[in-house]
């Protein structure tokens, strides 16, 4: 006996007689265990055989009920386990969504300082008092809207709703103030916006950090135009950067979803220096080429420093596009003699001259430092023929961006100083966009080519050239 007492047993009799209670409960449960698949053997094959008997006489009878293999009614309580009757219970996966009520007050916020005022909204830098978290303000522009909430805050609102990108501004929520035409935009902080950068950088972009800036601009454009949306209002005050490298586009006043083919649509869109030839010249319907154009503008903008075609007035506008891509004619831009405003034009006598490649290469002496396929690009972008224009898919697989020096990784992005967290974002007398519901003037290009401003009939004014009947 004292041969197979085990070292470690203790010498209480009260526990020698739960120890022992245990082992007579663990061979009991063997026992039972044992029985039941003698039962369970003893069951099939009295199964098999009924289902024999029944195929050789060729009688079919009801289908047998499955057999229950595990969790049986008659399984005794010492096997099931303690959590048994939780795992029964269904777990139902619950999401956090949002629910419908009411916005949130501007209270919420604490405004710190003014950033700017654009043509939709004054915007400012706020921080949210309940989570500590620095956020731009926008507060729309509602006073002068004759028919109640303006159409360009609703567009804003649900194209930055459906426009969830990395490289678009991130629409948190819209809050309100103590009246109906109190409402704010609560969106994402950025530190900087590219046009206020490239005033007060000393030297530009260097090559692999406009390849970086324009691959996330055209991405978050590639997106858009993937949910047929257009911007319309594309320039580098519209794009804003963190001090992570990162670049979203930004101000959707302009925004509207487009179709295949493009309705009739808006004029007088896009600011002045950004906007698109055929834009210029009166077209109706136009797409996604006018985004395109924009960039193509950028571009420039990112290599010079300065905005490319900088016009006092709408026909100076055209007259400094045609004087960098030279005047157009049948051959690289068909049909832009049905344009409107196209009409007047009075072209040079030389307009007719083809060109080796198409759309025609930009004068390299405007570009002295841009390779081979860089040239080719902006070429491409600042196409008169919209049909000639890349889309932003098109443009993200140009050779450009695959040669050397290749694009600057963000980690490594040069971070700037914040103007806007200490004053106003200077403005370096840019035009503003065009107001909603303003109308297209009648336009006349004649005296583009040299002849006289407004033609024999015309006289100059507002800014641009007015044809008198």
């Amino acid at each position: 006996m004292s041969a197979s007492k085990s070292r470690w047993a203790d010498e209480d009799p009260e526990t020698e007689a739960i120890i022992a209670a245990r082992k007579r409960e663990k061979e009991e449960k063997k026992r039972a265990k044992a029985e039941k698949q003698r039962q369970l053997e003893a069951s099939k094959a009295q199964t098999d055989g009924d289902g024999n008997d029944q195929s050789r006489n060729g009688d079919s009878g009801p289908p047998m009920k499955r057999r229950r293999l595990s969790n049986d009614a008659d399984t005794n309580d010492a096997e099931v386990p303690e959590n048994a009757e939780k795992k029964k219970q269904t777990t139902l996966l619950r999401f956090p969504v949002r629910e419908w009520g009411t916005c949130r007050h501007v209270d919420n916020f604490e405004r710190l300082n003014h950033i700017e005022e654009g043509s939709y909204g004054w915007v400012s830098r706020a921080k949210d008092i309940n989570t500590g978290e620095v956020v731009a303000l926008k507060k729309l522009k509602i006073e002068n809207s004759p028919d109640g909430f303006p159409v360009t805050g609703l567009r804003e609102i649900q194209t930055l709703l459906e426009a969830r990108h990395a490289n678009v501004v991130y629409l948190r929520e819209v809050v309100m103030g103590n009246k109906m035409d109190d409402v704010y935009l609560v969106m994402d902080f950025l530190e900087h916006d590219l046009k206020a950068l490239l005033d007060e950088m000393r030297e530009p972009f260097l090559p692999s950090e406009i390849k970086t800036v324009l691959l996330q601009v055209v991405g978050g454009l590639e997106f858009l135009h993937a949910q047929w949306i257009m911007h319309r209002d594309l320039k580098t005050s519209n794009l804003l950067m963190n001090n992570r490298g990162e670049i979203k586009i930004a101000d959707f006043g302009m925004a509207r979803y487009y179709g295949d083919p493009p309705p009739k649509l808006t004029q007088l869109v896009v600011t002045l220096w950004y906007r698109a030839p055929e834009l210029l010249l009166g077209a109706e319907k136009y797409g996604p080429e006018i985004d395109m154009w924009s960039i193509g503008c950028i571009f420039g903008e990112l290599l010079t420093k300065e905005p490319l075609l900088q016009g006092k007035n709408e026909v100076d506008q055209v007259s400094k596009i045609f004087d960098l891509t030279g005047p157009p004619n049948s051959q690289i831009w068909p049909g832009f003699r049905s344009l409107p405003n196209a009409k007047s034009l009075r072209l040079p006598s030389n307009s007719s001259a083809s060109s080796s490649s198409d759309p025609p290469l930009l004068p390299r002496s405007r570009f002295p430092y841009l390779t081979n396929a860089g040239l080719g690009l902006i070429s491409e972008l600042l196409a008169l023929n919209p049909a000639s224009r890349p889309t932003a898919r098109q443009c993200l697989a140009h050779p450009y961006f695959r040669e050397d020096p290749r694009p600057k990784p963000k980690e490594i992005f040069p971070t700037f100083p914040s103007k806007a967290g200490m004053e106003k974002r200077r403005r370096h007398h840019t035009p503003e966009a065009p107001k909603h519901g303003q109308e297209a003037p009648e336009l006349d290009f004649a005296g583009v080519f040299g002849g006289a401003p407004g033609g024999d009939t015309g006289e100059v004014g507002a800014g641009f050239s007015l044809r008198l009947g």
